[in-house]
């Protein structure tokens, strides 16, 4: 297998997908020699069966405003690879929502959901629907338009759709509300419910938490400690929140935060009253997060991105390429020596370059924002077992499975000078897990 070959074949056929091509180019460049080392899988085509999705559902989505008009928006669900476990993806909500970034999405979650160790297959979904704006009755019947359309094609055995940007409590409880009612069933359909219906303990918290969990086994090898280290976070959501939480309880000094319109910089650190203040403003108010730069009398840049400050490790934890080359650079000069991924694809090629060019700690999304879907699987053995875990088993467990993903990349990344490549690390123990599942069920 040549990697430009197969890249080359792809963009011919999906042209016009930069995302989705962008994803495939990073994993394909660093599991090449693993798979030359595997002539079988060459026989079988296995790297173009890998690299295109199972099938993928394109439905319109009907639904009625406050003012009694009919609103339409796109709706999609990439079944990606199924080959060790159910179908397991989250569900995106945002205006900027294509096939393109699902696609890469969905193929990105197949590597990271192998990498659990859990038995979950990758997909993805969502809607160029934003709930931004929404009242929380055009909300739900926007999430009962879009089950209407897609109910017959998920469920416990199946596929299984989670949350993810614009997609929180709120959203998959309306939509597991309404699967619930056509399929006529009460199952682990969902993850991320609420924890009155089926729900687990520290699942709001797991990607968050488990980036953290992820940065500290990095932080080991160097023999780092994180208390007072200078932390610079990106968004202001689900992933963000709980990030900025952990790292609070661990003593480190968070310094940034944003969200689509711009960014605050707080040099005396977000305590926890701060914190208290942005979950208020963000997940009861709905607010923007310059609001809490006029509420603590912080400076606010409206329409950047945080990367220019100075900082000890960046967090990225708003959406993908939000770090370019330029910033990436900056942030190295600034003296920054790790960068742990909490959003999926959050670095450009050019910036994963400077990152490891210059020898920092850098992990990629698949590896270090998994805590997410790893609680996800865990939520769903629950619900088949109809159990209920304490939160400090659910944590147990989590910081258990971000371990072993960190040994993982230890395993497959770790370069003749010592230097840990985690990117190849991630990307050959996600997909030689997969290949081999791939391989032993036939062609199929």
């Amino acid at each position: 297998m040549k990697a430009s070959e197969v890249l080359g074949d792809l963009k011919r056929r999906f042209p016009n997908e930069p995302e989705y091509h962008q994803a495939v180019s990073e994993v394909l460049s660093t599991i090449e020699d693993a798979y030359n080392e595997h002539p079988e899988f060459e026989k079988s085509n296995l790297i173009e069966r890998l690299c295109i999705p199972d099938r993928i559902f394109t439905f319109r989505v009907s639904w009625m405003d406050d003012k009694g008009r009919i609103q339409t928006n796109m709706g999609y669900r990439i079944q990606h690879n199924n080959a060790i476990g159910p179908y397991k993806g989250g569900v995106r909500f945002h205006s900027s929502v294509n096939l393109s970034i699902l696609k890469f999405l969905a193929f990105e979650q197949t590597f990271k959901n192998s990498l659990t160790t859990l038995p979950m297959g990758g997909a993805k979904g969502g809607s160029d629907f934003n709930p931004r704006g929404k009242s929380n009755a055009e909300v739900m019947r926007f999430c009962q338009a879009f089950m209407l359309e897609l109910w017959r094609y998920v469920g416990p055995d199946t596929d299984v759709p989670a949350g993810d940007i614009g997609v929180g409590g709120r959203e998959v409880a309306y939509m597991y509300g309404m699967y619930k009612k056509l399929a006529r069933e009460n199952t682990g359909t969902f993850t991320g419910k609420g924890i009155e219906f089926g729900g687990s303990l520290i699942r709001p918290e797991a990607t968050g938490y488990g980036n953290v969990y992820f940065l500290l086994e990095m932080l080991k090898t160097k023999d780092i400690d994180l208390k007072d280290k200078v932390v610079a976070v990106s968004g202001s959501g689900n992933v963000a929140q709980y990030t900025v939480d952990k790292l609070i309880d661990l003593g480190a000094k968070v310094v940034t935060m944003s969200d689509s319109d711009g960014y605050i910089y707080d040099p005396d650190g977000i305590d926890r009253e701060k914190w208290n203040y942005i979950m208020e403003l963000k997940n009861l108010y709905r607010g923007r997060i310059r609001e809490y730069a006029e509420q603590y009398g912080v400076k606010y840049v409206a329409g950047a991105r945080p990367w220019s400050e100075k900082c000890d490790i960046a967090m990225p934890s708003a959406t993908q390429n939000e770090i370019s080359g330029e910033e990436a650079a900056k942030l190295v000069a600034n003296g920054c020596f790790a960068v742990s991924e909490g959003a999926n694809m959050p670095s450009t090629p050019e910036a994963i370059k400077i990152f490891q060019d210059s020898k920092i700690l850098y992990a990629p999304g698949k590896a270090s924002n998994a805590g997410g879907v790893s609680v996800s699987g865990l939520e769903m053995t629950q619900n088949a077992q109809k159990l209920s875990w304490t939160s400090e088993e659910v944590d147990a467990k989590l910081k258990s499975i971000m371990q072993n993903i960190h040994e993982q990349c230890l395993k497959y990344g770790t370069l003749s000078d010592g230097y840990v490549n985690y990117v190849k690390g991630a990307n050959v123990a996600g997909f030689m897990k997969v290949a081999k599942a791939m391989m032993a069920q036939g062609i199929l």
